[in-house]
């Protein structure tokens, strides 16, 4: 779930788990929000607590979120109103049904959820999307990864140039979804940060984009939500 969250550990990992389970032991029959992630998406149902059992626990789930904890092999779990402990929670997947909208969960831990913290909803691109850095003269070749109103993170086989806290001007070429044309987008930005030690570097960027700018990246990426929400309806686990 890369930065999704942090772990927090308050006694021992053994004994956290042990005292989540006695919690969750008094809590059956309770509502419970997962949170997990599909290609960005925040995914977030209600479950409710069945059983607690071999320090396992039984909940029924909607149905994407058991697709998408089978597909993770864990959840997020937001700390619950009556909970002694002000910490959300992480579980590990023992047991997913889809079908039958059952996930028996373990090895229980405390967590900080980090995602609620974003200004912006990001999306997870399967085509690259090109974009063009114009960097001191040069022109800079690289492909989005992400994508969000605020920014994106940008694959590019050569970041020597890309300082962070340097101000850029860049050019999206956002494809239409029926493949037909591509609209190209400009607008300015900052470099906030490289990851990576040798090729292809990560590059993530901050932008400043005025109006229209905007219009064009929050339609492309409304489309692009709903290809993904679609995609996570048929998909089959």
């Amino acid at each position: 779930m890369f930065t999704y969250y942090d772990k927090v550990v308050r006694g021992t990992e053994q004994e956290d788990m042990l005292v989540i389970i006695q919690f969750l032991q008094g809590m059956i029959g309770q509502q419970f929000s997962f949170l997990n992630y599909y290609k960005e998406i925040p995914v977030s149902y209600n479950a409710t607590l069945l059983s607690v059992e071999n320090e396992m626990a039984e909940f029924a789930v909607h149905e994407y979120q058991a697709k998408i904890i089978n597909m993770e092999k864990q959840t997020l779990i937001y700390s619950h109103k009556l909970s002694s402990f002000p910490e959300d929670m992480i579980g590990e997947a023992f047991y997913v049904s889809s079908s039958k909208k059952r996930v028996v969960l373990c090895n229980f831990g405390y967590a900080k959820i980090r995602s609620d913290m974003r200004r912006f909803v990001r999306v997870l691109l399967d085509n690259p999307v090109e974009a063009e850095i114009v960097l001191e003269g040069d022109i800079l070749k690289g492909n989005v990864k992400d994508l969000s109103l605020g920014g994106a993170a940008i694959n590019m086989m050569s970041a020597d140039l890309m300082t962070p806290g340097l101000d850029i001007n860049i050019f999206l070429k956002l494809p239409d979804f029926n493949g037909n044309s591509v609209r190209e987008v400009a607008l300015g930005a900052t470099v906030l940060k490289v990851i990576g030690t040798k090729a292809p570097f990560t590059c993530l960027i901050e932008f400043h984009a005025e109006k229209h700018s905007q219009q064009q990246i929050v339609y492309y990426i409304n489309q692009r939500q709903v290809e993904i929400i679609k995609e996570l309806k048929d998909f089959n686990t």
